[in-house]
């Protein structure tokens, strides 16, 4: 092998380009780069001021000329001007500048999206510099990256919990058999947690706050000494006006995210519902599998199980299957280039 093709291979991309975060995978380097996809603007002069970590530190806390962006909602691009300049960034910083072959880009992306959503993701990633764009459903990115054997005739079911949206998927032989999108995620429960301390307890908390409560005092079921598990939580109280703590036990935040997690727990249903009978059979031989950063959230397996009668585990790395999918598509393309379903694009 020469040097260029060595240096072309090791360039190909699996990005997760996610509402809350995004992840880049190399060939033949692995994950090199997880950041939340967040872009700070300077609205004057119309430029990046930063982009990822950086930019997560000023939401809710910029001044007037600067505003910290999410160019990504229910896991679609919704700035595509923002969503072309991180894209180049993230890009850029993993390649160094070098900029000698167009890399090939694999992009897990929500199996819901419309075809006008799957085209805004390729013309993003094209004018960051792709070579040739695919466009794999997040499901089976995940399926690949948790190592389920998606290539074998069996059923395999997997529930992706990312920022913006929940995906169920039954996967055999390389292909979705059913599948189901729902925009309700991770933002949905921090925004019910929001909507929750502001009715019962008068206090107006940011989107990182929100997410810090679901994170560290946050469940989907009930726990042994969850009456213990605290949190102080500061904010504005609304009636004076003035900064004001308030501390806040578990099992009221299980009952703020309530009803964005039974959305989730009915989608599963009815996916299950619409199974194929002996594919049904492999799925409670074999169990659930749950990805995405909402698979975190404590209890959510236990609630699955509790809810359908069926074993539900959480992957290992549940925050990168999707990425370590779209690198093991790329690293096996021959043996894997179905699960593409014919969402590819040369430029």
């Amino acid at each position: 092998m020469g040097i260029f093709s060595r240096f072309s291979l090791s360039r190909d991309m699996g990005i997760d380009l996610g509402t809350a975060n995004t992840l880049v995978y190399v060939s033949g380097k692995g994950i090199v780069l997880q950041e939340p996809s967040v872009v700070a603007m300077d609205q004057n002069q119309k430029i990046p001021l930063a982009v990822g970590e950086e930019a997560k530190k000023m939401l809710g806390r910029t001044p007037g000329n600067v505003v910290a962006l999410r160019p990504l909602r229910d896991g679609v691009i919704a700035d595509f001007d923002t969503a072309e300049l991180m894209l180049k960034h993230f890009i850029r910083r993993v390649f160094e500048g070098r900029s000698l072959v167009s890399p090939r880009i694999v992009i897990g992306i929500p199996s819901g999206v419309t075809g006008v959503e799957r085209r805004a993701v390729m013309e993003a990633a094209s004018q960051a510099g792709a070579q040739k764009v695919f466009l794999i459903d997040e499901p089976v990115a995940a399926a690949i990256g948790a190592g389920l054997p998606v290539a074998e005739p069996t059923g395999n079911m997997i529930i992706d919990i990312g920022g913006g949206t929940t995906e169920v998927a039954v996967l055999s032989l390389q292909g979705t058999v059913l599948s189901e999108s729902v925009r309700v995620a991770g933002d949905e429960l921090s925004e019910a947690i929001s909507q929750y301390m502001k009715k019962v307890h008068n206090l107006v908390i940011g989107e990182r706050t929100a997410e810090e409560i679901k994170i560290h005092v946050g469940s989907a079921y009930p726990f042994d000494d969850e009456g213990e598990t605290l949190m102080e939580v500061r904010g504005l109280h609304l009636l004076s006006g003035l900064p004001r703590t308030v501390t806040i036990k578990s099992p009221e935040i299980r009952e703020a995210m309530a009803e964005p997690l039974s959305v989730i727990i009915e989608a599963v249903k009815r996916t299950l519902e619409r199974t194929p009978p002996e594919l049904a059979a492999d799925i409670i031989d074999r169990g659930i599998m749950l990805a995405g950063g909402g698979a975190l959230l404590k209890g959510l397996d236990t609630l699955i199980s509790h809810e359908t009668g069926i074993v539900t585990h959480v992957a290992a790395d549940p925050l990168s299957c999707v990425v370590l999918g779209t690198g093991r598509v790329l690293e096996n393309f021959k043996q894997l280039e179905r699960v593409f379903s014919g969402h590819s694009q040369n430029f």
